[in-house]
């Protein structure tokens, strides 16, 4: 716990550095906050915004409560840094940032963050996830609920136990073998990176985030982590814990199939695309000769197979399975180190 406190306290040194340097720089800092049904909380969210955050971008997801009209009041008191966005239907959180980020990118913002409308994002960390990215060290953050344990010990656990599997998950679809905590929301993003995102792959609803890693790792843009506590209050998730596992892992096969053909193939044929798609074939060759042989000699004639026809099975598994082990190392070694975007004068 003291370790814990150390680095609450240089955490804060830094946000406070930062924000000092934003207060006096030029650089313009937006904020985006997808709206739906959020009336109890999106005023309180609103008034925590720093001063410092020069764009306010509201976007109304097509609320079947009073949030239209509660935003629509906030913009016109709020001295011109608020924008308001009504979207004519639903279209998802996804649907949602894309247009916030466009928006604040039309109105030159040089790095947007996301924030939701439900007050589970501290601003305080608005400055901890901004510096990397004003110092050219990436070209995307994002929070890490999992580097605290005092944010694990409040995490219901079934967060924790589904998140940690859909990091590892979306470690393989991404190629950010280094992050954590996929399903963070709280983000921040360069106008460059985000200029560059092809819309069409970017989920339009609760697989935002992680498809928006994919498409990252597709760009090869450099995202780092910032660790950051978890704050639980009476907001309810909209996310079901059968969405999750009915359509997330089908959209991250999706999102490797598509990584893999056009980083490692398409664009440059590597070596881990060459060792990882021959271990694949082998190991399910291996496997099926095996599977066929078993059923004829230990059902059909109840006889032990040949030691030759276990090695002929055994054989193709095993060289499979170690050239997959070899493709995930270098894909490994492989993440992106250099950002795309140069540091910010400030």
């Amino acid at each position: 716990m003291a370790i814990e406190n150390l680095n609450t306290e240089r955490n804060t040194t830094r946000a406070e550095a930062v924000t000092r340097q934003m207060v006096k720089s030029s650089l313009k800092i937006a904020v985006v906050i997808p709206c739906y049904n959020v009336q109890e909380h999106i005023e309180t969210v609103i008034q925590s915004i720093p001063d410092y955050v020069r764009v306010v971008v509201m976007v109304d997801d097509a609320s079947q409560d009073q949030t239209a009209a509660i935003i629509d009041k906030l913009a016109q008191e709020g001295n011109g840094r608020v924008f308001v966005l009504h979207l004519p239907r639903n279209r998802g959180v996804g649907g949602a940032m894309l247009a916030g980020l466009g928006k604040a990118s039309e109105l030159g913002a040089d790095i947007s963050v996301k924030m939701d409308g439900d007050g589970q994002m501290d601003p305080r960390y608005i400055p901890l996830l901004v510096e990397p990215l004003i110092t050219g060290k990436a070209d995307y953050t994002k929070g890490n609920r999992f580097r605290s344990a005092l944010s694990l010990a409040q995490m219901p656990l079934v967060r924790r136990l589904g998140n940690a599997m859909l990091s590892l998950l979306t470690k393989f679809a991404s190629g950010y073998w280094n992050i954590f905590d996929p399903t963070n929301g709280y983000i921040a993003i360069r106008r460059e990176i985000f200029e560059m995102l092809p819309p069409k792959m970017v989920h339009p609803r609760y697989f935002f985030e992680s498809s928006l890693l994919i498409v990252l790792g597709i760009l090869g843009a450099v995202v780092l982590d910032v660790p950051m506590e978890a704050r639980y209050g009476t907001e309810k998730s909209m996310l079901r814990i059968s969405q999750v596992i009915l359509e997330f892992p089908w959209q991250l096969a999706l999102g490797f199939l598509r990584r893999l053909w056009f980083k490692k193939i398409l664009y440059s044929l590597t070596m881990e695309a060459i060792l990882g798609i021959s271990g694949f074939v082998l190991f399910c060759l291996g496997f099926i000769f095996g599977l066929v042989e078993f059923m004829h000699y230990a059902i059909i004639l109840k006889v032990a197979a040949p030691s030759g026809t276990v090695m002929t099975a055994a054989l193709p598994v095993l060289l499979g399975f170690q050239m997959m082990m070899n493709a995930i190392l270098l894909d490994i070694q492989s993440v992106p180190s250099l950002p795309l975007c140069e540091k910010l004068n400030t």
